[in-house]
């Protein structure tokens, strides 16, 4: 960092604040207003994400929140990759400007400067920036969450269980591919992972309660065993 020059600061500076910005963008909210007439942040969770589109307007207004979601993440951590042009930045920096584009884009989400600075808990975005530092870990994460939940449909579960995992996974790989040379990859690199697995615990504080007290809503991506039971007992 000692040998960036003006431009090299400008440069990460101005991607950090892209970032910030691709992760306002108000999927949820913009979605909910434009084709369902509604601000999302005032029903269900009266968060801005896809769990909360999911839970009230269904899976129609959902995926393309999530797909929003996920690809800003990823947009605007593979866009430090310009950086990887300019001689002055090693791979460690370049590690490290993923991860502080992470931070920024997941920031914009949870406080938008496009929707009065209340959003989403930005796991969807968190995923996408992930898939962007290293996508096996995330592939990992994404099949604990998937267990998880069709064990028991709970999203906010599958998600805290998954977002936990994350550093146990980032340091087994770590451990896998470390040496000496890259010791400015991996350590940010684990210290980043478990930072995330705490904020998924505190962004996620009030649904644990609602799990703890048996309150929490369960979601079906199809239709629930009951409603089976009573399509096929009024057929018969």
């Amino acid at each position: 960092m000692e040998n960036w020059g003006v431009l090299t600061y400008y440069c990460a500076i101005t991607l950090i604040i892209i970032a910030y910005l691709l992760g306002s963008i108000p999927s949820a909210v913009l979605i909910g207003k434009k084709y369902y007439g509604i601000d999302i942040r005032e029903h269900g969770s009266k968060n801005a994400g896809t769990t909360n589109m999911l839970r009230v307007l269904g899976k129609r207004a959902a995926i393309p929140v999530f797909i929003i979601d996920y690809f800003k993440g990823f947009g605007a951590v593979m866009l430090t990759s310009l950086m990887r042009y300019d001689d002055s930045v090693s791979d460690g920096w370049l590690i490290n400007l993923r991860i502080i584009a992470t931070f920024a884009v997941v920031l914009g989400h949870i406080f938008p400067i496009f929707a009065g600075f209340k959003g989403g808990k930005g796991v969807a975005t968190l995923l996408g920036a992930g898939t962007g530092i290293f996508p096996p870990i995330v592939l990992l994460c994404f099949g604990v969450w998937s267990m998880v939940f069709a064990i028991w449909n709970y999203v906010s579960l599958a998600s805290i269980v998954a977002g936990c995992c994350y550093p146990i996974f980032v340091m087994i790989f770590s451990t896998m591919t470390y040496n000496p040379a890259e010791a400015l990859v991996s350590i940010p690199f684990i210290i980043f992972s478990w930072f995330v697995a705490i904020m998924l615990i505190i962004t996620h504080r009030k649904n644990i309660r609602r799990l703890r007290d048996g309150e929490e809503s369960k979601i079906y991506l199809w239709a629930k065993p009951e409603d089976k039971e009573n399509k096929q007992a009024k057929s018969e």
